[in-house]
């Protein structure tokens, strides 16, 4: 009877001991975690993933300036939108990403190509970023199609108010407490191929040279921007219907990657006689959208609605898409290839 108690003296000890070093494990885990966020978030680098839009097709400008000038007019794209919608944080202050995108292009017959650029204003939380996209794309006529090869730069001014962070430790030094802000320089290169409105396919990098900016602040307290470097493919097919002309499905898809996070995107829309469009849009495993839109004589009014799949119970998203593609009148006698903004 004496043994059997001392037996369980000796494993209610070691199990305290045993559970006492857990612990200390667990706390210099938890602490160590709390030195790298720490020390990420003093000193490290700040880059935010390029914006994906389910209405892809309208930001090809942004995306890839190859694609400068492949329509055959001016066209003129605008595109807002407002992910999770009605997303707040404790305070109530809206957090949700916006977006809102305008992008202008136009073929130059004496440059043998095309130019355009587009302005962007990227919201997320307490930062804000404004980049404008500037580029060139030559051209060159193939025999069953044109090819875009096309070169541009972009400035970026990038901006996080720290004054609106909650810290966990009050009046803690190593902390940001005031708006800091960089402008970065970086360069875009691409590739387009289309063909008479029935294909394209686009290979894209946007921040090439993935710049870095200045260092901000003073002592232990400094951080410093970067540009993302993104790649972009992208492509789509459209298929007439022989016995229903006036219906076409065109099928395209996207993928977004900068190698830390990969997005897939695969659309399906049916069109009636192109002034009237539906379709679906699958952002693999996290969204569903619903495509909707019309054309009246030159002037697109397009909208989608994003249904989180996520499981987490997210708000779904809005995106409004506006178009507008002025015709340049060119040499009929000679065969063109180049398409006509695919939708």
């Amino acid at each position: 009877m004496h043994n059997n108690y001392r037996h369980t003296q000796v494993i209610s000890k070691n199990f305290f001991t045993l559970a006492h070093h857990i612990k200390m494990r667990v706390r210099r885990l938890f602490l160590y975690i709390l030195l790298v966020v720490n020390l990420l978030f003093t000193s490290g680098m700040f880059a935010q993933q390029l914006p994906v839009f389910t209405n892809y097709k309208y930001s090809l400008m942004y995306s890839n300036p190859a694609f400068a000038g492949m329509s055959e007019g001016i066209c003129v794209n605008g595109l807002m939108r407002q992910q999770w919608a009605g997303f707040e944080d404790a305070d109530g202050n809206k957090v949700a990403p916006q977006d809102f995108l305008i992008t202008v292009d136009s073929p130059i017959k004496v440059l043998h190509g095309g130019i355009g650029g587009s302005v962007i204003q990227d919201k997320l939380g307490f930062e804000s970023n404004i980049g404008v996209h500037i580029a060139y794309s030559f051209h060159a006529n193939l025999s069953f199609a044109t090819l875009g090869v096309g070169a541009g730069f972009n400035l970026t001014n990038r901006s996080i108010d720290f004054s609106k962070f909650k810290p966990l430790i009050e009046g803690d030094p190593a902390l940001l407490t005031s708006e800091t802000s960089d402008m970065l320089f970086d360069a875009n290169f691409g590739l387009f191929l289309s063909s008479s409105d029935r294909y394209f396919v686009g290979v894209s990098v946007v921040n090439l040279l993935e710049s870095h900016g200045k260092n901000l602040g003073a002592g232990d307290n400094v951080i410093q921007y970067k540009t993302d470097r993104t790649f972009f493919v992208t492509g789509g097919y459209t298929f007439y219907l022989p016995r229903s002309p006036k219906f076409d499905i065109e099928l395209t898809g996207m993928i977004q990657s900068d190698f830390a996070s990969t997005q897939y995107n695969v659309t399906g829309v049916v069109k009636y006689n192109s002034r009237f469009w539906g379709g679906v849009n699958y952002r693999f495993q996290e969204s569903v959208g619903v495509l909707v839109g019309f054309r009246v004589k030159d002037f697109r009014i397009g909208y989608s609605y994003d249904v989180n799949i996520m499981g987490l119970g997210v708000p779904g998203s809005h995106e409004v898409v506006l178009n507008y593609c002025f015709r340049i009148k060119g040499d009929k006698s000679k065969t063109s290839y180049k398409n006509t903004r695919y939708l």
